[in-house]
């Protein structure tokens, strides 16, 4: 079931490429499809909601926020049964079910109905986040692994971009429930980036370091002559195959694969590499992007003033520079590093959120420069946006799979990738009771806590940039103490091999 045709060299890193690109474009185009039309007539008419009221705002935002548990779920469940599955099989079940959950919301009638839909397809999406950065980080060149990320960014701001234009678009024929084809369309449309993911699955093998910490050394080796095919010699390629062999060894005997061992500060630091995986993912979401990219409409109409028709068209602009924004970091993530992208771009996107604030006061409370400081929180908006996409967006998830140690790479990044969608949960149910109740005072929260990131980053965060996947261990722990472990433990390559087949 699971045999992949024998693709080799660019071909196979595009193919896995293309695998990926498409798992985050389905995150970008939920994010977008909900903003676009949570407050159209045809959806609130549908369900029967007012959200003029509290409990039609709340209503909403369970609505959408719940998606964000159901991603949570799938994440979780990934980190406990993904290391088994493998790869290619854990994105395989999260495609499935997101399928059924398109299914699901593009037919659903009552609140309920959708809610448990929105739930099925947030536990699709956990299986494939969780999985899809691990699988290009583990078949990437340590030389452009972060171009390739960016990628996957890029096209995850299409599908937000897409998306809003298209609910736009639809937009100027909702009229209420009778009209409720303008939500429903677009919902199962996402099934046409689904499908293709599951043929491009039987087209590519298994991770080559997913193979080695499975007892299963020869088809690594293949695999990885097929990566290198007319681009390393045989004896290049079986090094870089033995340096792989030995790390797994090394984090075999160092104890780095369990559950309680995400915990320990052994010879690798893993305790320490889990936690700045974690961080990383909370740290982006807390500063408050998605409350732009699921409310975009929201917040121009409730913060801005701006009309109906307006403000979509403005969120289908912000958005259209989200996406052309996430092309700078391809040409800086690789050449400038992880760190001087985050430390910059935080730092900026902290100063827009005290500018927003001062910006939104007057807007809200209709002084003599309100139409004025509507135009400046707009530019803002833009300005944040493009900080994010730059510096963190481009890092978030490149990070994690860099910095975890090989065997509690799945672990570790599914960890990471619950972290993630937990905390996207909080501030996708907050922002809208928020903007309607504290108002201008809710971008200080975020102004704060991305003013908290840059130090933490700067004293706890390493660089990876250009490095093998392998010799980040190194960062953690320096050669002599390694080689004095694998001594200590016996765990010469040949002798592990031999333990465990034995």
């Amino acid at each position: 079931m699971f045999t992949a045709l024998h693709l080799e060299g660019s071909a196979l890193l595009g193919t896995v490429t293309t695998l990926t690109c498409l798992g985050f474009l389905l995150i970008g185009y939920d994010n977008g499809l909900m903003g676009g039309f949570v407050n159209s007539p045809a959806f609130t008419g549908t369900f029967g909601i007012d959200i003029k009221t509290d409990a039609g705002t709340n209503l909403i935002a369970i609505i959408v926020a719940i998606y964000e548990i159901g991603a949570f779920i799938g994440a979780v469940t990934t980190s406990i049964i993904g290391e088994g599955l493998g790869r290619r099989k854990s994105i395989l079940i999260g495609v499935i079910i997101m399928i059924i959950g398109a299914l699901l919301q593009a037919t659903a009638y009552h609140v309920a109905h959708m809610i448990v839909a929105r739930i099925v397809s947030g536990i699709g999406m956990g299986f494939i986040n969780s999985t899809v950065p691990v699988l290009q980080a583990e078949f990437s060149p340590k030389a452009t692994r972060g171009r390739y990320v960016c990628a996957q960014l890029s096209t995850l701001n299409f599908g937000i971009m897409l998306v809003y234009w298209m609910d736009y678009a639809f937009s100027t024929i909702s009229k209420g429930p009778e009209t409720s084809f303008v939500w429903r369309v677009p919902t199962i449309l996402q099934c046409i980036f689904l499908i293709p993911m599951i043929v491009i699955i039987f087209l590519i093998p298994e991770t080559p370091r997913w193979l080695a910490a499975h007892d299963r050394n020869e088809e690594c080796l293949e695999v990885l002559r097929r990566m290198h095919r007319h681009k390393m010699d045989d004896q290049t390629i079986k090094a870089e195959h033995e340096l792989i062999v030995r790390t797994v060894a090394l984090e075999t005997a160092a104890g780095a694969g369990s559950w309680k061992d995400l915990f320990r500060s052994d010879v690798v630091h893993t305790r320490r590499r889990f936690l700045i995986a974690c961080g990383i993912q909370i740290f982006q979401q807390l500063g408050g992007i998605n409350a732009l990219i699921y409310y975009a409409n929201t917040l121009f109409q409730s913060s801005l003033g701006f009309d109906a028709n307006l403000s979509g068209l403005m969120a289908g602009f912000l958005n259209t520079w989200f996406f052309l924004a996430s092309f700078i970091p391809w040409f800086l993530i690789d050449r400038i590093g992880r760190r001087p992208l985050l430390l910059s771009m935080i730092s900026v996107m902290a100063a827009v959120m005290v500018v927003q604030c001062g910006l939104i006061y007057q807007v809200q409370h209709n002084t003599t420069i309100a139409k004025s400081a509507g135009a400046g929180a707009a530019a803002m908006l833009f300005i944040f946006q493009g900080a994010f996409t730059i510096g963190f967006q481009a890092t978030v998830w490149v990070y994690p799979s860099e910095i975890l140690p090989l065997k509690a790479r799945q672990k570790g990044s599914s960890i990471s990738t619950a972290a993630n969608w937990i905390c996207n949960f909080i501030i996708v149910y907050i922002t809208p009771p928020a903007i309607r109740n504290i108002g201008w005072r809710t971008y200080i929260i975020f102004a704060v806590l991305n003013a908290t990131w840059v130090p933490i980053i700067y004293l706890f965060f390493p660089e990876t940039k250009g490095m093998a996947l392998e010799d980040v261990d190194k960062i953690f722990g320096n050669d002599e103490v390694i080689e004095a472990m694998l001594a200590e433990k016996h765990v010469e390559i040949e002798e592990v091999e031999d333990h465990r087949k034995g």
